[in-house]
């Protein structure tokens, strides 16, 4: 066994060194003293620089030696540092050429891109003191967090139901009821797990976790002053910490192990965790950006430049990550696998994820190498791998999205089909496609229905309350006179924009918000929640909340009892479809008998049974599943009908027979006046097997049992 030398060999002032271990990157506690590793393949010196912590001064400024350098690669050995109370970050000296792509100024104290917690925005909000020379600072992480037995859960796919959420949004409103130091943190979150379970839901996906700015382009609110954050966090600073001011116990620096504590708790619970993560730009922004990071370190290898020296910019957001460069690709696979070893991480959904399948010039790549090793790479082998298959700069790959068996999407054209079905507009044809898991996008390449995210609405975007009141956004308060966010909604305010005291529109509206849940929950694929949708949460038709820290983007609790029956609906929905594995099929359907029930897995069926009406501008359409071909016929369930009239008359469906002894129980009626579902196993028998009258713009979920 080889012998490692922790004798030190080099001194500098007070500090004794020794040449380091290029791998692995980033403050490595080590026997005796931290390992320092980074690497810049332009830069000609690097000095290390240490603080006390929150002190303005450098404690000290210890240059690399030459000999301390192996290859591109600067790695030193520090012996006896006090590293709970350090931060650190580097100088580095090199050419300074805007043409040529190289930003090197040593004036400029760098962060550690692997730096695995970050000081300098401890508490949320608190405005920082921006004369530090140093505002994202460093710190050495030690880890003795207790897992226990805790792993990751490892759902198959087909059986997620995903819960998009913001940490802060959850439980910042003072009507969450938990206590007031835990509201909008990661321990929040964890006190309202009863509440998630009782949802049921089984993953969360947070949106940013990583450390960001939000001070990052903050500024005045001009209607009432208050200030405008950086508030979803889509600007990462680093991309192995968590951010501090989502921890409650973040001001003692302990945002790991509360992170952790929650992940763990939900697991406990049979809830996974998808996390967010941001690989297209950073929070440098374009050329006049900040310099925190990336930019002094190796800006030419770590961005994507034109051959002016300027940033392509295909994320929107000033700048664009060069993640097929070899070394870029490796930070990405240090990250995840990091967040899937040390955090038990379930999934990622990449933030505009064809930005990673371009090529450093911009050009979609045929077979990506950053994707490719995702899918393949062996610690993130039963993590669920999500992509956002498009990106700011016009590449749109929803359904083409290079997948290597891996890769599900975010799926785009199921929340436009389902959204224009819902207002009377698109095709039957459309949204039989969308409520079969999307077989016209993914079963040619052989990809499983779970490929499909399904979603109506999304943190970007209308909420489904704001999709049935609002024909057009209204996104004035973020101070860019209305000209941010989406123009193509595809909404229906139900005859009046915004609230209202009409009964027949609120009932309209409500109705609608249940045929949109009626419609994800009965839909193969992978269904996905937004915070707040399952008690109509509004953000007064504001389509684009990404820089308000208050009540627009807050989940208010008190709806819970404002809109007891949509909360009531979608908790029997979520239900239903966990009850029903027909509804969660891991393999497309055939529209064939291949069990021998007598029946088709799926057959479709209009106002005449096993007479679909097809044509261009019909608005009803039924479908029948068969439930002895759930799972491929591996298990056996209930026979499912599902009809759906998104015409404004009523009309009459003749139901298809059942097998003999069988009868049809009613489910769910969203056109009903009193109670709209029922607990499954407890849906009542049908009066009229023959058939039934489906209300204007309603759905109706049977089951054959």
């Amino acid at each position: 066994m080889e012998r490692i030398d922790i004798h030190p060999t080099h001194a500098y002032e007070s500090f004794k060194l020794r040449l380091g271990r290029p791998q692995p990157f980033g403050a490595t506690i080590v026997p005796g003293g931290v390992n320092f590793s980074i690497f810049s393949s332009h830069a000609t010196s690097c000095s290390l620089v240490l603080f006390k912590k929150h002190a303005k001064a450098p404690l000290a400024e210890i240059p690399f030696p030459d000999e301390f350098r192996i290859g591109n690669v600067y790695c030193m050995v520090v012996f006896d540092l006090d590293y709970e109370n350090l931060e650190y970050g580097y100088r580095m000296d090199g050419p300074n050429n805007f043409q040529q792509g190289h930003w090197f100024d040593p004036s400029k104290i760098l962060l550690d891109p692997y730096a695995k917690i970050i000081g300098g925005r401890d508490v949320w909000g608190v405005i920082p003191d921006w004369e530090d020379i140093y505002h994202h600072r460093g710190r050495i992480a030690f880890d003795d967090f207790d897992w226990g037995n805790d792993r990751p859960l490892e759902i198959p796919p087909e059986d997620q139901i995903i819960y998009e959420m913001h940490v802060r949004s959850f439980t910042r409103h003072e009507s969450s009821g938990i206590k007031e130091t835990h509201r909008g943190t990661f321990a929040g979150i964890r006190d309202k797990i009863p509440y998630l379970k009782e949802l049921g839901v089984n993953a969360v996906e947070l949106m940013p976790v990583y450390e960001f700015d939000e001070f990052e382009n903050s500024r005045p609110n001009p209607q009432t002053g208050e200030t405008l954050y950086n508030y979803w966090g889509y600007s990462t600073v680093g991309f192995f910490a968590p951010k501090a001011g989502y921890a409650a116990t973040g001001k003692f620096g302990m945002q790991v192990d509360e992170l952790k504590n929650l992940v763990k708790e939900l697991h406990k619970h049979g809830i996974e965790v998808i996390l967010d993560v941001v690989f297209n730009h950073t929070a440098e922004g374009n050329e006049r950006g900040p310099t925190i990071s990336f930019r002094g370190i190796d800006n030419k290898t770590y961005y994507m430049m034109t051959p002016e020296g300027y940033y392509f910019n295909f994320s929107g957001c000033g700048n664009t990550i060069n993640c097929n460069n070899p070394i870029v690709r490796n930070i990405v696979l240090d990250c995840l696998r990091y967040w899937a070893a040390e955090y038990h991480i379930d999934g990622f959904r990449f933030d505009l994820a064809s930005i990673l399948g371009r090529d450093p010039w911009g050009y979609p790549l045929a077979n990506p190498p950053l994707l490719e090793s995702l899918a393949f790479d062996p610690i993130l082998a039963k993590c669920k791998l999500i992509a956002e298959a498009w990106d700011a700069g016009g590449l749109y790959q929803v359904g083409s999205f290079p997948a290597y068996g891996r890769w599900a999407e975010w799926n785009g054209k199921y929340r436009d089909g389902i959204r224009k079905f819902l207002k009377g507009d698109g095709t039957v044809g459309q949204i039989a496609q969308c409520l079969q898991g999307s077989p016209d996008l993914y079963a040619w390449a052989g990809r499983a229905p779970a490929t499909s995210i399904n979603f109506i609405t999304a943190h970007d975007g209308f909420t489904l309350m704001d999709l049935v009141s609002y024909n057009h956004k209204h996104n004035e308060a973020n101070g860019e006179n209305n000209n941010d966010g989406s123009n193509d909604n595809d909404s229906w305010n139900c005859g009046w924009e915004g609230e209202t005291d009409d009964v027949a529109i609120n009932a309209l509206r409500r109705r609608q918000i249940k045929n949109a849940i009626a419609m994800l929950m009965v839909s193969q694929g992978v269904p996905m929640l937004l915070m707040g949708d399952e008690v109509g949460r509004t953000q007064n038709g504001n389509n684009n909340t990404y820089c308000h820290d208050n009540e627009l983007s807050w989940l208010d609790w008190h709806l819970q009892t404002k809109n007891p029956d949509i909360l009531e609906f979608v908790k029997h929905c979520i239900a239903f479809r966990r009850s029903h594995p027909v509804l969660r099929n891991p393999n497309h359907f055939r529209n064939q008998d291949y069990v021998g029930s007598g029946y088709a897995d799926i057959t479709w069926h209009g106002t005449k049974a096993w007479n679909a009406d097809w044509s261009e501008g019909n608005r009803v359409i039924a479908f029948m599943l068969c439930g002895k071909h759930a799972k491929g016929g591996t298990v056996e369930d209930n026979y499912i009908y599902v009809a759906m009239n998104m015409h404004w008359q009523t009309q009459w469906f003749e139901l298809p027979s059942l097998p003999q002894s069988l009868q049809w129980h009613i489910f769910a009626n969203t056109g009903a006046i009193f109670s709209s579902s029922h607990l499954p196993g407890t849906e009542p028998m049908l009066d009229d097997q023959s058939g039934l009258l489906v209300g204007d713009r309603s759905v109706v979920i049977l089951v054959g049992k």
